[in-house]
């Protein structure tokens, strides 16, 4: 008997996979639990639109990312901060900051897509990857300058 998953099932498919498996297991087990629903010619006409209006979707997803990263590209974030002498600074400036630096210019970014191996510990520029999407990343300017 012919079925499309609607959730993962451990040792069986992925959601929205069709799979031939045995009745008793799909009568017993899979439609109870509302696991998998029969592969009939509407549900599988179903599972198409499903399918093509997600792939639109990560589509759109993408081009919005390579639209943010090129205007992240070209943007220069200033950090202000309190330094020492010789352009080190009294702590560091972490993602957290960089974030809510760049939300005050109305540039929504979660902190933790910013990829910053260390905090920066000193006073200039310096170039910062963020990932955006699976697929774009950007390369943004922090600047660290003294209060």
């Amino acid at each position: 008997m012919k079925v499309i998953f609607l959730q993962d099932v451990k040792g069986q498919g992925k959601k929205g996979q069709i799979k031939e498996l045995s009745e008793g297991y799909v009568r017993n087990f899979l439609l109870p639990k509302g696991l998998a629903k029969i592969a009939s010619e509407g549900n599988l006409k179903t599972l198409e639109v499903q399918n093509a209006s997600e792939q639109k979707r990560k589509e759109k997803e993408k081009e919005d990312a390579v639209a943010l990263g090129k205007r992240l590209d070209e943007l220069t974030v200033v950090v202000k901060t309190k330094a020492g002498e010789g352009g080190r600074l009294f702590g560091a400036i972490t993602s957290k900051q960089i974030a809510e630096a760049l939300e005050a210019q109305g540039i929504k970014i979660d902190k933790r897509k910013i990829e910053l191996d260390e905090p920066i510990r000193t006073l200039g520029v310096t170039q910062v990857a963020v990932k955006l999407h699976p697929e774009v990343k950007a390369k943004l300017s922090v600047q660290a300058s003294e209060e």
